[in-house]
């Protein structure tokens, strides 16, 4: 994974840095985008050259729902953080935007999101995974592993390199997510409708959202996408104590999340922060030796983002 820039030419620094007052920091998935607002006049806070104005929130931007969807709903967040800093929306021209963003993985949806920014006066763009090791870490070393909607996880070492561990997608991987244990629990539906696997309380709970039959749950499989089989994840947790398939289920996410932070920190040196409502709730039964290296994150994903244009910003200084 690579920082995508688009930044001004050698002749246009000048006026371009001169002209950034507001720094924009993106989180974007396939749940939801989160905006923060930040002024870069004003007394900085914590050791930052900006101060926090304003946040907002949207619907999803996660690359892979489409382009044109994910500027839009980060314009909205943006326009709600603003009118939470009791702003107009500043012009693109005055801003610096970072953004971690679902999807950046896929070269040519990271491209077709570049080609179509509006005008920004430095825009930075990654994966929510790496701007959620920056926001959880304040910028310096650690590993993060994130499982909400999807999983992955990210480490930034003490040299400076990066890698990303899972993270291939709801549909053939993010294992531990809440969309990874819908599927496996829609799967499990699937034997039990068909005899090859006896059926239980889960089977009842997801069959009684997504339809009894094989028409019913064909159906629903085809419309549900990403959000509507991570939306099941709660009935896995609700009927573990009482189902054998959904506390085995469980068990198998507890493992994956496991070896992800492995995989990250073979030597188990850095600090580890856990994020998203999987992940949290999950990392309690982490072993203990495992559970002794996490540290609450610092800040989130959006946090992040602000670091990363912060740095860029800093780069053209």
């Amino acid at each position: 994974m690579k920082t995508y820039l688009i930044r001004p030419g050698v002749a246009e620094v000048a006026a371009a840095l001169g002209a950034v007052r507001f720094l924009i920091g993106v989180d974007g998935g396939g749940t939801g985008t989160r905006v923060r607002l930040a002024r870069l006049d004003g007394k900085p806070a914590e050791g930052h050259p900006f101060r926090l104005i304003g946040q907002g929130a949207a619907g999803p931007s996660a690359l892979g729902q489409g382009v044109e969807q994910a500027w839009r709903h980060i314009g909205q967040a943006l326009a709600a953080a603003a009118a939470d800093a009791g702003i107009e929306v500043p012009p693109a021209s005055e801003c610096a935007i970072g953004l971690g963003l679902s999807g950046v993985g896929v070269t040519h949806q990271a491209q077709a999101f570049l080609d179509a920014h509006p005008g920004f006066a430095l825009l930075a763009l990654d994966g929510d995974g790496w701007t959620t090791v920056l926001g959880a870490h304040g910028g310096r070393p650690g590993a993060v592993v994130a499982a909400g909607t999807g999983s992955i996880g990210e480490v930034l070492r003490g040299d400076g390199s990066r890698t990303m561990v899972g993270g291939w997608g709801w549909t053939c991987g993010d294992e531990g997510s809440g969309a990874w244990l819908g599927l496996k629990a829609v799967s499990h539906v699937q034997n039990v409708l068909d005899g090859r696997a006896s059926g239980g309380p889960l089977a009842d709970a997801i069959v009684a959202r997504t339809g009894r039959d094989r028409a019913a749950l064909l159906h629903w499989i085809s419309q549900a996408g990403q959000q509507g089989f991570a939306g099941l994840a709660p009935l896995v947790f609700e009927h573990e104590g009482k189902d054998a398939f959904a506390a085995a289920l469980v068990a198998e996410a507890v493992v994956a999340l496991e070896k992800i932070a492995d995989a990250l920190d073979p030597q188990h040196e850095l600090p580890l922060a856990l994020c998203g409502s999987i992940a949290l709730r999950l990392g309690e039964r982490f072993p203990a030796v495992l559970r002794a290296r996490c540290v609450a994150p610092q800040g989130d994903s959006a946090a992040g983002a602000l670091i990363l244009v912060r740095n860029e910003l800093e780069k053209l200084r």
